[in-house]
């Protein structure tokens, strides 16, 4: 009694298909580890087996539980708590339970089952489900019983399995054997029968559509099969026992016979059961083990028991099976009473004769024939075959005595029935025709091979004289070994039954050898056979035939005479009545004989060449013409067709069919050419319109068209009928499209199949046709040819004219059309009907057709617009979506997408139907159409899709299968998976609506995003595309092994994870498709562990499976962070990167302190063994190393010519490689052979052809090396981008710092040590290189992250830097530079990479910025002696790696640098800087100058000049000159930093090379760009003012740091920058002019005044050679101008513009960045000042050394400036301008020092700061989202440069106040004690008389000072420069100068002046 819970998966079906899965599994798949599953599941469900197909009985608790289930609930197992079930299914649970008489739970278990399956059976509703899943439980249990029985070990056959396997299996078996398994199959079988089935379930409307009673009945029938082949099974194996075997007589004793005489396939396996019982052949093959097996020799009650019941037994329901019986017993018994063993068992043995007799009486041989091989099971199953061969044989050799009795009382039958035709009366009715039945059952027996046996070569005994090379080997192996006695026999019947054959036998006879000719050897024994038979040639013919009527000499005689008596007949052309004048000579005996002769020679010519070429050059038989001769005669179409089937066999060999086509046109069987003035068809034409249409029978045109078949298939004669007609195929395709196939649907036929047939012939012929046809340009060009004189149209190729007749609207399209809806309107009844077969055949040939006009008519078409003829065409895909003449309504797309419906049934049909629609698929505006019709009618809707998902669904697909097995059905369902994948991977590319969308469930009606996908059957989802590529995905997914897709069928593992990732990485599929996955799948999580894939055989496929899903993981890695998903993220995190044993807990997932978990992974190293990280493993699994194939070894054609033809074949395949196209090339190939004439080439043709297939094979290699490199790239970037995914997009707290480090850490070096091997492939590099640069940048700023973070340094670890080891971080070092090492002189855009890596790696070591707090430096011996911190070790240690590459990384830097790609140009002049930097022995900068590299360098800038005055235009072309060139300043500048780089880059002439550089003269104006609205929209493209600026700043500081590093040849220097700033004097006074305010100009003020304040000195002027006066006299104007221009600007900044500036500074900053603007516009101004004052200092010291004989440069007024006007030149500034500066300055200082103070303060507490006070630091800073720990890293920097901006400024200030202090001290003290003012006549002030003046004669025009203006200077300074400012400056001494080393410079000096002052006063 079973428990009263229950569970869904209903005890009927769900274990029981659970049960017939691992026995599949373990004796059909021979998967591992299936031995111990099996057993389990045995013992398991043993019960089943004992009591087969009993169902749970009924019980009255059971019912009342059912019952109340609406009220109460049910508990239901693996849910919790009781459900309520609707009342309706209690109902119906009710009615399944008295329908099939079982348990009420059990029953209401399978509706759940049914309810539950739903989705898998679209249209039924859940009680016909039931009812499927209750049959296919019963299958199930059948199928599995039949399976063990067959795995047992036995006497016939073995599935080599394992050993334990079949000893469990065996055991099992007698089990339930023992327990009387045959009784309960026996009683099923003829309990179980379909009608009755039917008409239980038709009462309680059990029976749904035509699809549903078909699988009922299918899986009814099914279970009775199995069944009776589970005793069949048996009984080859192991004998049934005494009881059993005579329960199976007793049981076929009932057996009756189906209607047309055939037993049914049941009763046929329980026949060969006994026949196999009764079988003691295995006894003669060996005698281990046998006695056991054989009942029959040990057990005599056995014996006596069987042969009682069939001797004495009562009369069978079917006598003649009965006789088959005992015909086999008594075989039995013969061949018992000749063992030994037989002694015992003499007294049945006697009676073999006797029961032969009986078994005779009852026409046993007849029986066999229609019975037993009528029955339509018997070709299906080998041993049925084996053992009805061996009853044949058993017969013929072991009852001699009973063969010779048939022949004498034939012979005597012969005699009476001639006497009888003589004397004219009837013939005697008791006449007996056994041995004639025995020939025909023989003939009929063995002309179907279908497994290939060749049984019949036991018939033949081989001659010495006949021992032919490919016939050895038919008696193992061994040429003349003396053959077995029961083939010496078994010839001899054949041979003794031809001699003086009675005309009664003549047909059978040549029947029987028809039978036995079948077969590649057969054929030839028999062909030899009719040859021998043939009357020696010398004998005189003429007096009839002598020697056997059995022979060709014979045959082809009587055809001859035939021919002579019918040719006289021939009407002739014109007659006006052609009919038939009365047939002479033929009558129905001997069309039957001859036609059995025909059949005969058909046969015999089909199998064997020799034989075809042997008759057809016979020089008197000639049967060819003979034939054809024969079809000119007015003789029955029967015949001829005969005749044509014959010449069709001939016709195989190319050689005989090509002048085959030539007697045809020549005998105008299909008349070709008209007579002049005919006025009728004549030929077959006639035939077919006349005779054959009136008798409704079509054999000549059926034949016909297979004649025509074989012919073109063999060979197709271009000048067919050349001379008569313009030559070629034409009229016979003409023939054949507008006589056969146009009228077939309307003609009228007897046999309803033939309608089909004629189909089916005529397309096959239209498949070949278009199959082999290639379009050719010239099949467009309007040939015409000479016939009789004239020109006519030459004819175009048949596969052209059908091109063109698939490629309009016209009759035969629309034909074929209509053939498909009718065929696909003829599936859906799921009736059989006649012809049916050939139906499906017309079907696959019209698609077919279908498929290849799609596939040629791009080719087709575009050579025809290329050829410019007037045909019109139209693409097929669009004629496909005209409107239907049946349904008027556009459907034949519709019509060809059914087809997938019936997958099951047809796989052919609807793998093409795949194909077609993946043709169609690519043209997007037809898709949109596509998913209109698709969705228009619900139901075909539903249908369709069903179609798709049954044809995915599929479980009988296998990939690899063998190319022999070209129509291997399970290869077929493969492909058609393969297209239909395709299909949705092309629609997924194109716009929505597309077929894809619709297919895969999504909204096609509403927008695509909107869709929610769910389990089938959940809210009346259907089941889709998607989730049955899902299904096939998760298969096997929760085992250990993984996916079983992934194994057994690469391919298409590949492309269902194309898909998926397909639809995540669209935009509008992307949210429903992952959170799909996510939720109701665990799709990604369940499929990376598993990685990486390992496919032994395959490994292509398996990186691309890899790729696909990489690729949706990173994706979903992406989507899980930005939504904050993280469990999400960390779980998929966690899988990728663990390197930590992971523990699966219960429930699979982990434990619940996942975040815990990760943290501390790393802190107990080795309590337990590390795994590899799962990322690694899946780069282990990418092998770098690639084997290519070895160069082409020809002896015949060219190798550079081959390589030129193979590039030229050379097309992109689907999967996007650039792959040969083997086929097209063969052709090629081939053509070029065959173009070679003379005797020598067709000599060497075999060799080389060999040739040409040792180049293909190379080709195919060369392929798969491209298309595994491809794969290995694809795989690597997926792997990549999933790296970088992890480490840029995924949140940075799910990986802790040190964790990240070591993940990153063991990347890089594994991916360095894969490609550093050997071996590697160089295409994968540029991959490696990318992902090198990606790990490297995120190393880099983990680390640098870690330390800003306050880890790094402060605690002083001595392992290392940060978290990862120094050593870890050499050893990076050391590989990446291998790396770069390694790529050698190519490759310059990879090493691109690899020098952004080692920019980044070197970034680790370098300090970051620290704050100047102001506080008193350390001593220098302090510094000298402090221990060395992490960043000098680490620099130093780096340092010494890169030195340890010596010279050869040098060169390749700095050849990299000089030459090449430009971003690899800029990387490498980066590097160079970078180790120029840190190199303190200045080996690099040695080195680049020994090696002439920066001389190229230097030189380089004139080829730059050129560039960069493009780029000044108002549109540039591109901006890589302008970052060349600042990144070679950038270098030049660091080289410039130390002095012996100055001096060398001085050498070089680096100054002269800028002085000749034009773009500096090439200042942009500076309103333009704003007016005409030229600066680029995206902000990206600088305007020409800006772009000037960047080409003049880095040269201005440039030239300022040699100035400054060049200490010992300051001089030169200097006089070289000077020349420079003369020669671009105009640019440089329009600069200094300038009144713009931006960052931009402050800074190149600021640089250019820093250079003129340190050159545009008198002294420069002293060089020391001989200058001519006037050279010294524009310099010194030029000098002269600077000085005046630098005051002037003095003026502007200090003084009069001021507040302009610096209002204007306030305006031009955008909000958004403003207060760092400012900062660097605020530091710009006081530089500019700085420069200026240090200028006048400057000047003021070199003028002279005492005040008395100073240089005056400013006038005599301390009055502050008020003038707003812009000062002329002329004016001098005045003393007050300096003291303007001096306050402000003084102020300044105190406002930048309070905001320095309070900015160290901050920075001290970052750690309190609240969000206000950040928000004050940085505005941004608050307002982003970013985690906390980020936002104080960023106030900290931004902290750290205010406070050392400030410090800037506070030095600025404090240098600003120094210099206007000694400026105005200077001019006090020339003032107020030397200098005498004057008249108001004088010119010139007095302190320069008498001196020549250095600043080029006074030009600063400093006129007359009088008295009046001394004093009132006096005063003035006395009233600015007041006791308050004294203080302030005195404090700024006191707050800032003491901690620097001038430490009472401004005391002093503030002391001075105001002694000036008061002492001028006194």
């Amino acid at each position: 009694m079973m428990s009263l819970l229950f569970f869904e998966g209903a005890s009927l079906w769900g274990p029981l298909k659970e049960l017939w899965e691992n026995v599949e599994g373990a004796i059909w798949r021979k998967q591992p580890e299936s031995v111990h599953l099996l057993d389990l599941q045995l013992k398991k469900h043993k019960p089943y087996f004992l009591s087969l197909f009993k169902n749970p009985p009924k019980s009255a608790e059971q019912r009342e539980k059912v019952r109340k289930a609406s009220t109460e609930g049910i508990s239901i197992q693996g849910q919790q708590g009781s459900r309520l079930l609707p009342e309706q299914l209690l109902a119906e649970a009710f009615i399944l339970s008295d329908l099939f008489d079982l348990g009420e739970l059990a029953a209401l278990e399978l509706l759940l089952a049914g309810e539950h399956q739903q989705p898998h059976f679209p249209g039924l509703t859940r009680g016909l489900v039931a009812i499927l899943l209750y049959w296919d439980g019963k299958r199930c249990v059948a199928n599995s019983l039949r399976s063990l029985i067959q795995s047992r070990h036995g006497k016939t056959f073995t599935l080599d399995l394992s050993a334990d396997l079949v000893n469990l299996t065996t055991r099992f078996t007698d089990e339930l054997m023992a327990q009387g398994l045959t009784k309960q199959i026996l009683n099923l079988v003829s309990d179980i029968s379909v009608t009755r089935e039917f008409e239980r379930l038709q009462k309680e409307r059990g029976l749904g559509n035509e699809k549903h009673r078909k699988e009922v009945s299918d899986l009814i029938k099914e279970c009775r099969q199995s069944l009776a082949e589970c005793l069949f099974a048996w009984t080859c194996q192991s004998p049934l026992s005494k009881d059993d075997t005579l329960s199976l007589i007793g049981h076929l004793e009932t057996v009756t016979a189906e209607a047309d005489g055939s037993l049914d396939s049941v009763n046929l396996a329980l026949v060969m059961a006994l026949l196999y019982c009764l079988d003691v052949s295995f006894l003669e093959q060996g005698t281990e083990d046998r006695d056991g097996m054989c009942p029959l020799l040990t057990e005599k009650q056995y014996v006596s028991a069987v042969h009682n019941r069939l001797v004495e037994g009562q009369a069978w329901k079917l006598p003649s099976l009965q006789a088959v019986v005992r015909l086999t017993w008594a075989l039995s018994l013969r061949a018992l009473s000749q063992l030994p063993q037989g002694a015992a068992l003499v007294e049945f043995t006697e009676a073999d004769e006797v029961l032969a007799d009986q078994a005779l009486l009852g026409g046993v041989f007849l029986f066999l024939t229609e019975g037993i091989l009528g029955s339509e099971g018997f070709h299906q199953e080998e041993f049925y075959t084996r053992r009805l061969h061996a009853l044949i044989t058993d017969f013929l050799a072991l009852m001699p005595m009973k063969v010779k009795q048939l022949r004498n009382r034939a012979d005597e039958d012969a005699r009476l029935i001639h006497m009888a035709l003589q004397m004219g009366s009837e013939p005697p009715s008791s006449l007996r025709k056994d041995l004639e039945h025995l020939m025909i059952l023989i003939g009929e027996f063995y002309s179907k091979d279908p497994f290939g046996l060749e049984l019949a070569l036991e018939f033949w005994c081989p001659t010495e004289s006949l021992q032919h090379t490919s016939l050895t080997g038919s008696f193992l192996g061994v040429a003349l070994q003396r053959p077995p006695h029961k083939q010496v026999v078994l010839s001899k019947f054949v041979r003794q039954m031809g001699d003086l054959l009675p005309a009664t036998l003549y047909i059978p006879y040549l029947r029987m050898l028809k039978g036995l000719a079948n077969g590649p050897q057969s054929s030839h024994y028999c062909f030899s056979l009719l040859k021998t038979n043939g009357a020696p040639h010398g004998e005189n013919l003429q007096g009839g035939v002598s020697g056997s009527p059995v022979s060709w000499e014979h045959l082809f005689h009587s055809l001859m005479l035939y021919h002579e008596n019918l040719r006289r007949d021939v009407p002739s052309a014109d007659s006006t009545q052609y009919r038939h004048p009365p047939i002479r000579g033929i009558t129905q005996r001997e069309l039957d004989g001859l036609t059995a002769f025909l059949q005969l020679l058909t046969t015999i010519v089909t199998w064997s060449e020799n034989a075809r070429l042997a008759l057809c050059e016979h020089p008197q038989w000639t049967p060819v013409v003979v034939m054809l001769g024969l079809l000119q005669c007015s003789i029955q179409p029967v015949l001829k067709a005969q005749l044509l089937h014959a010449l069709a066999a001939f016709g195989k060999s190319p050689e005989i069919a090509a002048s085959l086509w030539q007697s045809l046109e020549y005998t105008q069987i299909l008349q070709t050419v008209k007579a002049p003035g005919q006025r009728q068809a004549a030929g077959i034409e006639v035939e077919l319109n006349e005779i054959e249409s009136s008798c409704e029978e079509y054999p000549l045109t059926r034949a016909f068209c297979h004649l025509i078949s074989t012919l073109v298939e063999s060979s197709l004669p271009v000048n067919l009928g050349a001379g008569l007609r313009p030559p070629g195929f034409q009229p016979y395709l003409a023939f054949l499209r507008d006589a056969v196939f146009l009228p077939f649907p309307t003609r009228a036929y007897r046999r309803p199949a033939e309608k089909w047939e004629v189909a089916e012939a005529v397309l096959e012929v239209f498949h070949k046709l278009l199959r082999d046809y290639e379009p050719q340009p010239a099949d467009f060009l309007q040939e015409t040819v000479e016939l009789q004189g004239e020109q006519v149209p030459a004819h175009k190729p048949p596969g052209h004219s059908l091109m063109f007749h698939l490629l309009n609207d016209s009759p035969t399209l629309s034909l074929c059309l209509s053939l498909l809806e009718e065929g696909v309107c003829q599936l859906d009844t799921y009736a059989p009907f006649p012809g049916k077969k050939q139906l499906e055949s017309a079907v696959l040939h019209c698609l077919s057709l279908l498929d290849l006009a799609l596939q040629k008519e791009v080719v087709f078409m575009d050579l025809l617009r290329e050829s410019q003829a007037s045909l019109l065409v139209s693409p097929l895909e669009q004629l496909l979506q005209g409107v239907s003449a049946q349904s008027r309504r556009a459907d034949h797309i519709i019509n060809i997408a059914r087809y997938l419906y019936h997958s099951s049934s047809n796989p052919e049909a609807a793998y093409l139907s795949a194909k077609i629609l993946r043709h169609i698929a690519r043209y997007p505006n037809i898709q949109t159409r596509l998913v209109g019709d698709f969705t228009h009618d619900q139901a075909v809707s539903d249908k369709l899709m069903a179609g798709f998902v049954e044809c995915l669904d599929n479980d009988e697909a296998q990939e690899g299968v063998e190319k022999a097995d070209e129509k291997c059905v399970a290869r077929i369902r493969h492909e058609m998976q393969i297209h239909i994948l395709n299909l949705l991977i092309t629609s997924l590319e194109l716009k929505g609506p597309n077929l894809a969308l619709y297919l895969l469930g999504y909204e096609v009606k509403k927008p695509v995003s909107s869709t929610n996908l769910q389990d089938p059957g959940v809210l009346g989802c259907p089941r889709s595309c998607l989730h049955a590529i899902l299904s096939l995905l998760q298969r096997g997914s929760e085992r250990r092994s993984g996916p079983i897709l992934t194994q057994q069928a690469p391919h298409l593992a590949e492309l269902c994870y194309q898909v998926i990732y397909q639809l995540c990485a669209c935009s509008d599929t992307s949210g429903p498709t992952m959170r799909y996955l996510r939720t109701s799948q665990d799709f990604l999580f369940s499929h990376l562990k598993h990685l990486p894939f390992i496919l032994p055989g395959n490994e292509i496929a398996a990186l691309n499976q890899m790729s696909w899903l990489m690729k949706t993981a990173a994706i979903e890695l992406r989507v899980t962070s930005l939504n904050r998903q993280r469990s999400h993220t960390q779980r998929l995190l966690n899988l990728l990167l663990d390197d930590q044993p992971h523990m699966q807990h219960a429930d699979g997932e982990m434990g619940m302190d996942d975040e815990s978990k990760s943290v501390s992974s790393f802190l107990h190293f080795d309590t337990v063994s590390k795994v590899r990280r799962k990322l690694l493993s899946v780069l282990d699994a990418i092998d770098f190393s690639q084997e290519v194939p070895e160069q082409l070894q020809l002896d015949f054609f060219e190798r550079t010519q081959i390589e030129q033809v193979i590039s030229n074949c050379e097309h992109v395949n689907e999967q996007g490689h650039t792959v040969c196209n083997v086929k097209l090339l063969h052709r090629v190939l081939v053509a070029e052979v065959n173009a070679l004439q003379g005797m020598a080439a067709i000599g060497q043709r075999p060799l080389l052809m060999e040739e040409v297939n040792s180049i293909l094979q190379q080709v195919v290699e060369r392929n798969r090396v491209r298309c595994s490199l491809s794969a290995k790239r694809h795989a690597l970037q997926s792997w990549r981008s999933l790296v970088e995914t992890i480490l840029t997009a995924c949140p940075t707290e799910l990986i802790p710092p040190d964790q990240r480090q070591l993940i990153i850490r063991d990347l890089l070096l594994d991916l360095h040590d894969k490609v550093l091997y050997r071996d590697a492939a160089v295409e994968l590099m540029p991959v490696v290189a990318g992902a090198v640069f990606t790990l490297t940048a995120h190393l880099s700023q983990s680390v640098l992250s870690e330390q800003q973070q306050g880890a790094g340094l402060e605690g002083g670890s001595s392992s290392g830097f940060a978290s990862i080891a120094n050593s870890a971080l050499h050893l990076i070092l050391r590989k990446l530079l291998d790396f770069i090492l390694c790529t050698g002189g190519g490759f310059q855009r990879l090493r691109a990479h690899l020098y952004g890596s080692l920019l980044y790696y070197l970034q680790i070591a370098q300090k970051p910025e620290e704050p100047d707090t102001l506080q008193t430096g350390m001593s220098m011996w302090e510094r000298l002696t402090a221990p060395e911190d992490g960043f000098s070790k680490l620099q130093r240690e780096n340092l010494a790696i890169i030195e340890s590459y010596g010279t050869a990384l040098m060169e390749v830097v700095c050849r990299d640098a000089c030459d090449g790609h430009e971003i690899g140009r800029m990387l490498a002049l980066a590097v160079l800087d970078r180790v120029l930097s840190i190199d303190r022995q200045s080996q690099w900068l040695v080195y680049l100058c020994n090696s002439g590299y920066l001389r190229v360098l230097v030189e380089s800038l004139r080829q730059d000049d050129v560039a960069l005055q493009t780029l000044l235009m108002p549109q540039p072309p591109l901006l890589k000159p302008l970052y060349i060139y600042e990144s070679k300043m950038a270098l030049l500048t660091r080289v410039a930093k130390t002095a012996q780089g100055a001096v060398e880059l001085l050498c070089c002439g680096l100054v002269a090379q800028l002085t000749e550089c034009r773009v500096f003269h090439m200042l942009p104006e500076n309103e333009s760009f704003r007016v005409f609205g030229q600066r680029d929209p995206s902000g990206f493209i600088p305007s020409p003012l800006e772009r000037y600026r960047q080409i003049l700043l880095p040269t201005l500081r440039l030239l300022q740091v040699i100035l400054t590093s060049t200490t010992t040849h300051h001089q030169q220097g200097a006089a070289q920058v000077l020349q420079w700033l003369i020669v671009h004097s105009d640019t440089i006074q329009s600069i200094l002019r300038s009144q713009d305010v931006s960052m931009g100009s402050l800074q190149e003020l600021s640089l250019l005044t820093a250079i003129i304040s340190k050159t545009a000195l008198p002294g420069a002027l002293d060089l020391g050679q001989e200058i001519n006066s006037a050279a010294v006299l524009e310099f010194q104007g030029h000098i002269g101008r600077f000085q005046r221009q630098c005051l002037s600007l003095l003026v502007r900044l200090a003084g009069t513009e001021r507040a302009r500036y610096l209002k204007q500074i306030e305006e031009s900053v955008a909000p958004g960045d403003a207060a760092e603007k400012r900062e660097e516009m605020e530091v710009a101004m006081q530089q500019i000042c700085a420069n200026i004052m240090e200028y006048c200092q400057t000047l003021l010291l070199l003028s002279s050394a005492e005040a008395q004989f100073t240089l005056c440069l400013f006038s005599p007024s301390a009055s502050e400036p008020t003038d707003m006007a812009v000062p002329s030149v002329s004016r001098v500034p005045s003393l007050g301008l300096v003291l303007l500066l001096l306050k402000n300055s003084a102020t300044e200082f105190f406002r930048y020092h309070d905001s320095h103070r309070q900015s160290l303060g901050k920075l001290q507490r970052l750690e309190q700061l609240a969000p206000e006070e950040l928000k004050e630091v940085h505005i941004s800073i608050a307002t982003i989202k970013i985690p906390s720990v980020q936002r104080s890293v960023l106030a900290k920097r931004r902290l750290v440069q205010l406070v050392n901006n400030r410090a800037k400024l506070l030095a600025l200030c404090s240098y600003i106040i120094e210099t206007c202090l000694f400026v105005i001290w200077r001019h006090l003290e020339y003032y107020l004690l030397y200098c005498t003012p004057s008249d108001p006549k004088d010119s010139l002030l007095p302190g320069y008389r008498g001196k020549p003046s250095l600043v080029g004669g006074g030009g600063l025009g400093l006129s007359r000072v009088s008295q009046q203006d001394l004093e009132q200077l006096q005063n003035d300074v006395a009233n600015s420069f007041t006791e308050p400012l004294q203080r302030k400056l005195l404090e700024v001494e006191g707050l800032y100068s003491k901690t620097h080393s001038r430490h009472t410079f401004i005391q002093a000096l503030t002391r001075r002046i105001r002694g000036l002052v008061r002492h001028a006063k006194s």
